[in-house]
């Protein structure tokens, strides 16, 4: 299949990226030590214009806020802050650094393949790290990924998942694809995880949005590596 048409597949079927939105545009620098096109980081969830393309009028990010077309934002935003162990703790600081090893690696992957999965799920990784950076400073965790660029990690364990992976997805196109997949399961699982005991409302919500999100992501690498 040729690539334009499978690009214009999985804009049907909704799973390119979360929601299915193919972005185009300049690349811009993000907070999260990478680039991403401009318009993969306003045409997804959370973004102006991604409404459109579902059907209805806005859509909604893992703080829980309402983005509409005109880029303003209603909606109450996260529920009340909780309580959390030193241990659900020591696990929101590690969320941290996956989603940075995310949007670090499908950054990097952004940039050898001819790929645009990785450009979209790169921007969503940038939000979800946002999120998460919002609990950190709501439970006064220090935040792992703070000052560290692009592909560097304070964890030595993600450090080596990171450098693996990237080295697995050097070896083409499928190889990238399948190496997102990987992140996604571990994502998924580390999630699914954290979830259990979990009684703080505000992290509950949030973790909740970034499975769902990760499934999405999940769906995307999927339909990406089925037309390799």
């Amino acid at each position: 299949m040729k690539r334009n048409t499978r690009i214009a597949t999985a804009l049907t079927a909704g799973v390119l990226a979360v929601g299915g939105v193919l972005a185009v545009g300049p690349v811009t620098a993000d907070s999260g030590g990478g680039a991403v096109p401009a318009a993969a980081r306003t045409m997804s969830p959370g973004g102006p214009g991604y409404g459109e393309h579902r059907g209805h009028g806005h859509g909604d990010d893992a703080l829980g806020m309402m983005r509409h077309h005109d880029g303003t934002c209603t909606g109450t935003g996260l529920p009340a802050r909780g309580t959390l162990t030193a241990a659900q703790k020591t696990t929101l600081a590690g969320m941290a650094e996956e989603e940075k090893l995310a949007h670090d690696l499908y950054t990097a992957f952004a940039g050898r393949y001819d790929a645009p999965v990785f450009a979209h799920v790169a921007a969503a990784e940038t939000r979800h790290l946002s999120a998460v950076r919002t609990l950190l400073d709501r439970y006064d965790v220090t935040d792992p990924t703070a000052g560290h660029p692009a592909g560097v990690f304070a964890d030595p364990a993600v450090q080596a998942t990171y450098d693996r992976l990237l080295k697995e997805g050097g070896h083409g196109l499928d190889a990238a694809l399948k190496a997102g997949r990987t992140v996604e399961d571990d994502d998924i699982a580390a999630l699914t995880k954290a979830l259990s005991g979990l009684t703080a409302p505000d992290a509950r919500q949030v973790y909740g949005r970034l499975l769902a999100a990760s499934e999405r992501h999940q769906e995307a690498f999927d339909h990406w590596i089925g037309d390799e």
